[in-house]
């Protein structure tokens, strides 16, 4: 008796599952859209601007070398380098920019917040795969290219519970 009422309970429970439509996105062909452009910090207001935590951008003409995101990193992950750059900003006088190593990232946005001169944000990037290590070292010219982003699928939340279109 006890076996005749489990499988009337998942027979239940899948037919309950007929009706709604699934969730599984066929990835690489469909993508999920992220809302906003990703993560940012406003060190005015000490307020962090939702948005996806993807790969980090990179501007040049902000940047002073202040190794601040560097320091942030230093507890988490140590995935921030600075290195020497061959151009010469004016506003850093040091040479030297991050560089990042997505192998030891942890995506955790503290390297964001902790630039006062808005010279790194991240974007909507997620596809990062390399079949090297030394594939995933972004260096400050790799950092500065804006990525290119295709999304095709955004998630819609009804009363029934979420799902994408």
């Amino acid at each position: 008796m006890n076996t005749a009422t489990g499988i009337i309970k998942a027979l239940n429970s899948g037919i309950k599952h007929l009706a709604i439509k699934r969730f599984t996105l066929r990835y690489p062909e469909e993508k999920l859209k992220f809302v906003g452009d990703g993560y940012q910090f406003d060190p005015s207001t000490g307020v962090g601007i939702a948005g996806y935590k993807g790969r980090h951008m990179l501007f040049h003409d902000h940047c002073t070398g202040c190794q601040l995101c560097s320091i942030a990193c230093e507890g988490v992950a140590e995935a921030i380098a600075m290195v020497k750059v061959p151009e010469e900003h004016k506003q850093n006088k040091k040479a030297i920019m991050p560089q990042i190593d997505y192998g030891k990232c942890v995506f955790c946005g503290l390297c964001v917040d902790a630039c006062p001169f808005y010279a790194l944000y991240m974007t909507n990037d997620y596809e990062l795969s390399s079949f090297s290590k030394e594939g995933l070292i972004y260096t400050p010219a790799q950092l500065q290219v804006k990525p290119y982003v295709s999304q095709d699928s955004s998630i819609q939340i009804t009363d029934r519970g979420a799902t994408h279109g």
